[in-house]
Parts: C-alpha cells; structure tokens; sequence
C-alpha cells in the first residue's frame, strides 16, 4: 500500500519492524501474546521477557521505544522516496510469501508488485560464477520470462544479476529481494541494475529502507526469494554456499528444487552435483523446469489477464487453451467430469484436434482420462 494510504495501526507494525533484534519470528510471537503492536508496547519488561526467546535486555527496550519517533521518520522517508509498504495478511502482500512458517512481518517495495508475480521462478547461485555460469543463468531468466514467469534472485554479484538482466532483456518481469533496505543497495555497483530491476519488476526487503547489509541478513533473505516462488533454480554453488541454503528452505516450504549440472572439476559445480544426489531435479534446458510445476496453490492470475489453476497453462498453445476452457465451463469451474464427446461440441474443434490435444494436456498433467469416454481436471 501507498505510504499515503496507510492504515492507522501500520504505525505501530512499522515501529515494531524498527526495533533491533525482532526478527518475524520473534514479532508473531510478541503479537500471538499481545495481540497488536500497541500492546506489545504498552507490555511491561516483565510481560515482554515471559514470552519465549526474548532476553531481559530486549525486554526492558521494547518498552522504551514505545514513544520513539523513529517508525514516523521511516514513514515520511517511503512518502518521499516511493517506498511502498506492505503488511502480512492485508491487501497487496504476496499470497505465495504468506504461506511460509515464517512471513515478513512488513515488506518494502520500490516497484511494482503484480498478481501475476504468483506465478515467479527464483534462480540462485554464486557470487564469483564462471562464464558457464553467468551464461545458463541469463538464458534460463530470459526464457522463464518469455514463458510469462516473473524471474526472483537476490541482486548478488555473479549468478543473481545474470538471471534479473536476462528476464529484462526477454521483456519480462524480476523482483530482487535485499539483504540490506531498498534504499541501501549492495551491491553498490548494482545501483545502476537496481534501477532496471525497478522499471521492470520490484525490489523488497523486510528491512527499514536505509537498512545496511549484514551476515545474518542474508540467511534470512533467502527464505523470502524461495518464498516467493514456485520453485528455485541452483545454476553454480560451492558446497557451502547461500544459494544451498535457499534450496533447503524451499524443500521446507513445499517448493520445487531445480539445479543444474557442471564440469565434475569445477568447484561451483559440487553444490549443484550434491542436489541432484539429494533429489533435486537436474536441468539441461527450461523445459526440465516448466515440465515439474502442477496445480498451483490458489489460482493466480497470468500477464495476459488469464485465471491460471496451474503453471503448465502457461505454456498451453491456442486450441489447448480452447479445449481446456471448454473443460472447464462444462464442469462449471469445478473438478467435475465431462465427456470428450461435449468438450468437442462446446469447443467447436474437430474430434480429432480435441482427441489429440486431451493428450498433450495429459501429459503436462493438466486433465487425466476417467473410464467412459470422460476426462477431468487435476
């Protein structure tokens, strides 16, 4: 939302977000036990230090805070700068990031968020990538953007800036997610790439805006671009490295993990073979990616306007489009079975071109076959 239209009790959630040391988790806590910002600091230290994991020192500054015009400042700073600001379960907020064990409490976006953003692909890897690297990295966000995936990654040297440039480069649309505020970009030398990221897509932080980076910001970091996503795709990493953690917290969330393979005596390429040993999907091409993704969570919503139930629709062709449609107003939006004989008179098509396409939404897992001439959709 607007930082001109913000809700009277955003104050208090961005005031809550200023306090060091009050991560997500510990927020949902605090307001799990005080129900509103405001209570959280009108709570005495003794209230604040019987909730779990929070120290007598944080405790007794929480309340000290309760009158600091900080939360106010960064209000007028997002007014001026163009800082939007979001709030978990209100208007706006990512409805694939609300569904991880722990969502940002508040997000900072320079850019746009859109509806379609639900159907995003994150592609994460090295920092110091080889030119093999850099150049799988850029093809494979070129074509998820031309497919109509929003591209997610992190804005990091090497891998990052080569999956935002080529979703940008294929005309479509990347979000950047910072270890820092949205307003302190860092890389500094991303500044530049910072501004195209915005002209084309979004960047987001759970951080106040002039937020420096710090080690511990990037862990958490990457559980927003793997929450954000449908799944993550791991182009170069060492054993050790952020990108394998935002692998495993994706595995944690449900989501879809993709790596792509090396040569075997390149050091970026042993994180990568470690996954693909751990069950990660090996990618060779992007169909490798687009073949993986079913049903979506909820339907969301494609560029072009259209109500998607799953990502495969994304690469459906004109007649498919047509037969699929006809599915599904013949069972009136639901899971419903329907003849092949009535999709053939509602869709106007030849039984044949309904015949053969009823297979190829088969194989992309879109509809399956029932007995008695009948199909559904999964």
């Amino acid at each position: 939302m607007r930082p001109d239209d913000l809700p009277p009790d955003l104050l208090g959630h961005v005031r809550l977000a200023c306090v060091p040391g009050i991560g997500s988790r510990l927020r949902r806590l605090l307001l799990d036990r005080f129900g509103t910002p405001e209570g959280v600091f009108a709570a005495s230290p003794a209230e604040i230090a019987s909730v779990g994991r929070i120290g007598p020192k944080l405790a007794a500054a929480i309340p000290s805070l309760r009158e600091s015009s900080v939360a106010d400042d960064v209000i007028a700073l997002c007014r001026k700068r163009s800082v939007d600001i979001f709030l978990e379960g209100r208007d706006g907020y990512p409805p694939l990031l609300s569904r991880i064990d722990d969502p940002p409490g508040l997000l900072f976006v320079r850019g746009t968020l859109l509806p379609q953003d639900s159907l995003s692909v994150a592609i994460v890897g090295a920092r110091h990538a080889t030119a093999y690297g850099l150049k799988v990295a850029e093809q494979l966000g070129a074509s998820l953007a031309r497919v109509g995936y929003t591209v997610v990654s992190g804005l990091a040297r090497g891998i990052d800036a080569a999956a935002h440039r080529g979703a940008m480069k294929a005309g479509g649309r990347t979000i950047a997610v910072l270890g820092s505020g949205v307003l302190n970009i860092y890389p500094p030398e991303h500044a530049d790439l910072a501004r195209e990221v915005i002209d084309s897509g979004a960047l987001i932080s759970e951080l106040p805006p002039l937020t420096a980076p710090a080690v511990g910001t990037f862990p958490q970091r990457n559980r927003i671009v793997s929450g954000l996503s449908l799944g993550v795709v791991v182009v170069q990493a060492a054993e050790r490295s952020g990108a394998l953690i935002t692998s495993r917290l994706a595995t944690e969330q449900g989501r879809e993990v993709f790596a792509v393979p090396g040569p075997i005596d390149c050091r970026m390429s042993k994180g990568c073979h470690q996954l693909i040993r751990d069950g990660a999907k090996l990618v060779a091409s992007v169909d490798d990616i687009l073949e993986e993704f079913g049903p979506l969570f909820e339907t969301a919503t494609a560029a072009d306007g259209r109500s998607v139930a799953s990502a495969a629709e994304l690469q459906l062709g004109d007649i498919e489009r047509q037969v699929l449609a006809a599915c599904d107003s013949l069972a009136g939006g639901a899971s419903k079975p329907v003849t092949i004989d009535d999709v053939v008179d509602s869709s106007g098509l030849a039984a044949s071109q309904v015949l053969a396409t009823v297979g190829v939404l088969e194989m992309r897992r879109l509809i399956r076959r029932l007995p008695g001439n009948q199909i559904v959709r999964n």
